[in-house]
């Protein structure tokens, strides 16, 4: 099992969610997760592969069968509330925009580097792939809620979306549990 004390960044899982209906972008929240290297059963970003989509469009083809890394969706908690304020409403409830998991303790979460590793004390562990870039489906749910504040959604995120990743090791994470941040080394790439 992992010890959590060797990162000097420790958050906490504040919020456990999965999206088992397909045809919403929103999730709902479950308590604990017995994550496997598919993801998050039960939920529709479940998966070792997936279709290429636009995100990717400069490498693959739409519907190319690739890796999954888009497995899990992570927020920080304070960046959801800054979203929130810049949006002018009371509340951005991590459902509303298609979370996986919320993390609170963790500044700038999404400016965390790829190849982050998310360590659980179950020893599941978590890979940072990306910044997860706004779209503008939430902006969609956002506005049933909020009439006239969910057009804004996907410039006022910018930066402050969260990230994907995908499952290294598995193991339960449970709402609560602390998460130890272990950052890669890290330069900047030069041409």
């Amino acid at each position: 099992m992992p010890v959590l004390s060797k990162s000097e960044i420790v958050g906490c899982a504040e919020a456990l969610l999965i999206n088992d209906d397909d045809r919403d972008l929103c999730t709902r929240a479950v308590d604990h997760i017995e994550a496997d290297y598919g993801g998050f059963p039960g939920d529709n970003h479940y998966g070792l592969t997936r279709e290429a989509c636009v995100r990717v469009r400069q490498q693959y083809p739409k519907g190319t069968e690739i890796r999954n890394t888009r497995q899990v969706s992570v927020l920080g908690a304070q960046e959801l509330q800054d979203i929130a304020h810049d949006l002018g409403i009371e509340s951005l409830q991590p459902e509303w925009v298609g979370a996986n998991l919320v993390l609170s303790g963790i500044p700038k979460l999404t400016e965390l580097p790829p190849s982050t590793r998310l360590i659980f004390p179950s020893g599941a562990a978590l890979v940072v792939d990306m910044e997860n870039a706004p779209c503008k489906f939430p902006g969609e749910v956002i506005e049933r809620h909020y009439p006239g504040h969910g057009k804004a959604f996907a410039r006022v995120a910018v930066g402050r979306r969260g990230v994907t990743a995908w499952v290294e090791r598995v193991g339960r994470i449970e709402r609560g549990d602390a998460v130890a941040v272990h950052l890669p080394p890290q330069r900047l790439y030069t041409v």
